[in-house]
């Protein structure tokens, strides 16, 4: 009895937040010397308590702080999960009867965990992607809208030849309307006609072609884009 008496438990830990996949550090010394037993983490209390750890038994992922010590009997627990979340007791047992009864107990240690920080390579690293996804995408667009030129001019271009070919007209130049006609001579003829032609060689007249416009299509559909052509028309006098 006097032995028991001087036998001391500390659990100094109130509350741990870790991370998901690290190590969790749950610490427990004793003083003085206790009644034959184990000592035991228990997670949980009453009847639905589970055991983490016992001196007398193998757990995967538990391990000593300080094997073979009689007086520190931290541990630590591997790989955490979200199923390791909950409140730790650490308890001395002593033998009676054979039976493993509670002697002491810690206060408990809340133990809870919280999402991964961010590392500044993995901002880094989301910072490049979103770049490049955006880099992408501007060049797709650019594209896009080369494609869409591109296929804007073929249908300009492609538009006179689906309609038909234009033959040349000839042009007759007068200079006056057919219904007053009037005889010029020769040498003013001749005069004349050299005027006109130093005059037209000097000139460019502009036509602007517009295509027909196709036949309606059922169904909803963008019109074509409007197209223009230009030719060089020259004018020679006769």
């Amino acid at each position: 009895a006097q032995v028991s008496e001087g036998f001391q438990l500390q659990q100094p830990q109130d509350k741990v937040s870790v991370t998901a996949g690290e190590t969790l550090t749950l610490t427990c010394t004793t003083s003085g010397y206790g009644p034959p037993g184990p000592l035991k983490w228990l997670k949980g209390w009453g009847m639905g308590n589970e055991t983490v750890y016992d001196q007398n038994s193998v757990f995967p992922r538990v391990t000593r702080a300080e094997p073979g010590s009689n007086t520190d009997f931290s541990i630590y627990l591997r790989d955490v999960g979200p199923e390791d979340a909950g409140t730790y007791y650490c308890v001395k047992f002593r033998k009676r009867f054979g039976v493993d009864e509670m002697f002491q107990h810690g206060k408990g240690t809340e133990v809870s965990l919280h999402e991964t920080a961010l590392v500044p390579g993995m901002v880094a690293a989301v910072v490049v992607l979103c770049c490049l996804l955006l880099l992408g995408l501007l060049v797709a667009f650019c594209i896009h809208r080369r494609k869409q030129r591109g296929q804007a001019e073929s249908h300009c271009l492609s538009g006179p030849a689906a309609m038909g070919s234009f033959l040349p007209v000839p042009l007759r130049c007068c200079a006056r309307t057919p219904s007053t006609p009037r005889k010029v001579p020769d040498a003013e003829t001749s005069h004349l006609s050299s005027q006109l032609h130093r005059k037209d060689e000097h000139e460019i007249h502009y036509a602007d072609l517009q295509p027909l416009p196709t036949a309606p299509r059922h169904g909803r559909t963008l019109p074509p884009p409007s197209c223009s052509e230009y030719a060089s028309v020259r004018v020679a006098a006769k």
